[in-house]
């Protein structure tokens, strides 16, 4: 894609007789300071060298200067020493500090023209030269300044107006054009309705009085929204192909700059350009870096961003209805934004992206896949299947982990091997070279045979696809469940069994080995949250009954609810403990006692994870039904 700056060119007049005053002041002192240091071709003297020189009758002139003493030849000199021939008309020698009352004799006799310089006065310019000058151009330079602030109240900016000092107010925003854009809705799987939304947009740009003779309006805003990796960027990139116009892009983080002011003149220059050439697209990337609530946190807030953002207000509410400029700006952050920002009248539409659902991600691998060579056993909806919770970027990342597998295995296609390590690499982590110890592969086949046989044996448990003792990143081993289909309710009976089939690796550590390791952490650290989350904000407690507790809950600014007031007594916060204590109480209970009544089929099942490391769905399935009919 080729991108090009949107950058006006245009230079101000002040700006341009500043650079050239402070350039030749800077030559001139760089000149003074050359011709004083290298510019005198002079032969170094002893002040015995001098006083010889003197009596032999070569020297024809002295100048003292403080100690310094410095005159010419008679002819030129040249000292036969230590490789030296050069032939220098003039000298430089140092008088010591004792006095020599035969030296003004010496040289009156030798006919030899003395004078003098004032050492103080040659001090006095040369400390004008080198630190008044920087100085005055010091003062010169908030001279200008101040002028330029007076301008910016009047809307110019510090460093605003035609490009301010040095050009720091520019924007840098990348204008596309639609013709290097090749990206379009064909290109985002999913995502239905916030195409929808961005199409009416696209609609409104290419033939805008179709909609002005009804009476409508575009939105001055559309706020793009949802979890990193859901497609946010991917889909203004597709407006600015779909859409005939120009379209200006920037990252939020552009605007800021050490200097208050410049992120302002930015905004400025930014919306000055794309008001010129409308109907035309801004498309603000990471907004949240620019848009955050003001006031918020110890010390107050950032001067150059919130001044930034302010601009940003005004320019949103400065457009007039006949000017088709329609700011695009994307964020995983909505909660942290100015209330002023995502009121009406600015950011009139938000658009929430979702993670996709299977359907969806099915279409995005389809995509992605294209310059991809697949194998024939690759079943993009299966691996689409295993893939609950992927964002689009998840899915482009799988696919190419997949080709870098089957490249290095030197195949011709990648096949579902490829894309089943793939998948495990990127939710697990790399598999680790070292093994383990026979000790610790009991513990971790028992481990994983307790989740693996409670998957299949709970009623409300997602289908087992697959057990692993194959250690991999931070994990010693894995179990695999994949739904049916993508859930978005939850019922309790399908939750206490999540919270059993999580403590299932810990009670068959227990059960076979009559101790507990630290295996089960993570385990433990899933199961209490989702418990907190049954008791405090799903109302599953006949104890506290359909009440919300606001507890856990992350605060984004550091101080911007410091002293939060909790909405709840400390008698409320025992009985929470307490019935998140029974949840996982309860759920270790079942586990235990599901185990015990299976102890053949976990033994089983363990034994055969200790000889192939890893099994699938289906030859568990056969084992235990092996074990079930006594064979």
């Amino acid at each position: 894609m080729n991108e090009r700056n949107h950058i006006s060119r245009r230079r101000g007049g002040g700006g341009s007789l500043m650079r050239w005053i402070a350039a030749f002041a800077l030559a001139w002192l760089a000149l003074a300071i050359i011709q004083r240091t290298l510019g005198d071709d002079r032969v170094e003297l002893s002040y015995t060298e001098f006083k010889s020189q003197t009596r032999e009758g070569t020297i024809t002139s002295a100048t003292f200067e403080g100690s310094e003493i410095r005159g010419e030849f008679a002819e030129p000199f040249a000292r036969a020493r230590e490789g030296d021939t050069t032939a220098y008309d003039a000298y430089r020698s140092y008088k010591p500090p004792l006095e020599d009352e035969d030296l003004l004799d010496t040289l009156e006799a030798r006919g030899v023209e003395v004078s003098a310089v004032s050492a103080d006065d040659a001090q006095w310019i040369w400390y004008l030269l080198l630190m008044g000058l920087p100085g005055i151009l010091l003062i010169g330079y908030f001279v200008y300044m101040g002028k330029k602030i007076k301008e910016g109240q009047q809307g110019g900016g510090m460093f605003g107006g035609k490009g301010g000092f040095f050009g720091m107010g520019k924007s840098k925003a990348k204008r596309v054009e639609a013709s290097d854009e090749e990206t379009t809705f064909d290109d985002v799987a999913g995502q239905k309705a916030a195409k929808q939304d961005l199409r009416e947009i696209v609609a409104y740009l290419k033939t805008p009085e179709r909609f002005k003779k009804l009476g409508a309006n575009i939105p001055k805003g559309v706020l793009l929204t949802g979890a990193p990796g859901t497609g946010k960027t991917l889909l203004a990139k597709a407006v600015a192909g779909e859409a005939d116009v120009p379209f200006f892009s920037i990252g939020g983080s552009e605007f800021i700059e050490m200097f208050v002011g410049v992120g302002a003149s930015r905004v400025r220059d930014l919306f000055a350009n794309a008001k010129k050439e409308a109907p035309s697209v801004i498309f603000v990337d990471e907004l949240d870096s620019i848009g955050r609530r003001r006031g918020a946190g110890l010390g107050g807030g950032h001067d150059e961003r919130e001044q930034t953002l302010n601009q940003i207000l005004n320019e949103m509410d400065g457009f007039s209805p006949n000017e088709s400029v329609v700011v695009l700006a994307a964020t995983n952050r909505p909660d942290v934004l100015d209330k002023a920002l995502t009121r009406p009248g600015r950011f009139d539409r938000r658009i929430a992206l979702t993670l996709p659902e299977r359907e969806a991600r099915t279409k995005a691998l389809e995509i992605h896949t294209r310059n991809v060579t697949i194998a024939d056993d690759v079943d993009l909806e299966n691996v689409a299947a295993r893939c609950v919770g992927f964002s689009g970027a998840d899915l482009r990342n799988l696919v190419n982990e997949a080709a870098l597998f089957a490249g290095r295995r030197r195949r011709d296609a990648v096949t579902a091997e490829d894309f089943d390590d793939a998948r495990d690499k990127i939710l697990l982590g790399s598999e680790r070279d070292e093994k383990l110890d026979e000790r610790e592969s009991e513990l971790v086949a028992w481990h994983e045979a307790g989740h693996a046989l409670l998957a299949k044996s709970l009623p409300n448990a997602d289908p087992l696809q697959k057990a692993s003792i194959v250690p991999r990143g931070q994990s010693l081993g894995a179990t695999e469940q994949t739904p049916e289909r993508d859930r978005h309710y939850y019922p309790k009976p399908y939750l206490e069994d999540k919270l059993t089939l999580l403590m299932g690796g810990r009670a068959s550590e227990r059960l076979k080995f009559d101790e507990i390791s630290n295996g089960a952490a993570m385990d433990l650290k899933q199961a209490t949250s989702l418990a907190r989350k049954m008791v405090c904000q799903w109302g599953m407690s006949d104890k506290l009954g359909a009440v919300y507790f606001a507890v856990g809950e992350d605060h984004v600014f550091l101080g911007h609810e410091i002293a939060q007031e909790k909405d709840h007594s400390d008698e409320t916060a025992r009985v929470i403990d307490e019935e998140i204590k029974r949840l996982l109480d309860e759920a270790w209970g079942r586990a235990t006692r599901t185990l015990e009544e299976n102890r053949t089929k976990l033994d089983a099942l363990a034994e055969a994870l200790l000889e192939r490391e890893t099994m699938v769905g289906d030859e568990i399935d056969w084992l235990l039904d092996k074990v079930e009919k006594g064979e």
